[in-house]
């Protein structure tokens, strides 16, 4: 199995606290697909004001753990490592659906598979589950831009 801690995958995201959502990857094959999770905890800055009296991890930032983990396998299947020359952008959501709400303490395991890339377009099915229950999945499009 090819694994990522948390130093590994700081290598493979340009993210930073508060907005790095993978906190390791538990597998991953090149160009075909990869694993990883967030730990939710508590001290989630979001859970301050989302909602004070039920705290959910926002459906849009369980989106972006999952664009996230698209990042990585990119990164990966590229063999390069995210630079200040380029970024690695969203070009489209489809199919978002959110079944389970997640909650402190929960453990999210995403799960990422590359469908196709066609002129510097990467799809990719996704979703994301505690345990055995399944929270979203959506298919996620994306690109890799050098910056000018």
């Amino acid at each position: 199995m090819n694994k990522l801690d948390i130093h590994e995958v700081l290598q493979h995201l340009p993210h930073r606290y508060p907005f790095l959502l993978i906190d390791r990857v538990l597998d991953y094959v090149d160009g075909k697909s990869l694993t990883a999770i967030k730990n939710v905890t508590i001290n989630e800055p979001f859970f301050q004001g989302h909602f004070p009296h039920f705290p959910v991890m926002p459906g849009v930032l369980v989106v972006e753990a999952m664009a996230q983990a698209c990042a990585v396998l990119s990164f990966k299947t590229m063999g390069e490592l995210p630079g200040k020359d380029a970024v690695y952008f969203f070009v489209g959501i489809d199919k978002a659906r959110f079944k389970h709400p997640v909650e402190p303490g929960d453990q999210l395991r995403i799960n990422v598979t590359l469908e196709r890339k066609m002129q510097g377009i990467w799809r990719f099915s996704t979703s994301a589950h505690v345990d055995d229950k399944l929270c979203c999945s959506a298919e996620l499009m994306c690109t890799y831009r050098k910056l000018a």
